[in-house]
């Protein structure tokens, strides 16, 4: 099993921008893909980002796509999600996830892992 905490959320206006960090610890990280999900009030919790195991492989929500940018660090055991041109519509929950396999995936049933989320909150 992995560890996962979320960092880096907070509030921020319209047009701003966040990177949110994932630390890992348990089993080898660089094994494995990592993703990034967010969940609104109400909503159910969907997919934003994923990144292979090398960080040679990414894969973007098509609501995010040109905005944000997901990155890996296997030396630090850390991923990244980089935010801009927030827009209100991204206020969520963001939880990392570690996946199943090596490969990016944006099913929820392909993590097994996951983080206790960070609170991002985006004013108009």
């Amino acid at each position: 099993q992995v560890q996962l905490v979320e960092s880096g959320g907070g509030l921020v206006q319209a047009g701003g921008s966040l990177r949110l960090s994932c630390a890992a610890s348990g089993r080898t990280f660089n094994n494995y893909a990592m993703g990034w999900f967010r969940q609104a009030p109400g909503k159910e919790r969907e997919f934003v980002a994923a990144i292979s195991w090398s960080g040679g492989s990414t894969y973007y929500a098509d609501s995010v796509k040109g905005r944000f940018t997901i990155s890996r660090d296997n030396a630090k055991n850390t991923v990244y999600l980089q935010m801009n041109s927030l827009e209100p519509e991204d206020t969520a929950v963001y939880y990392c996830a570690t996946a199943i396999g090596g490969w990016a995936v944006r099913r929820r049933n392909e993590y097994i892992d996951w983080g206790q989320g960070t609170q991002v909150t985006v004013s108009s």
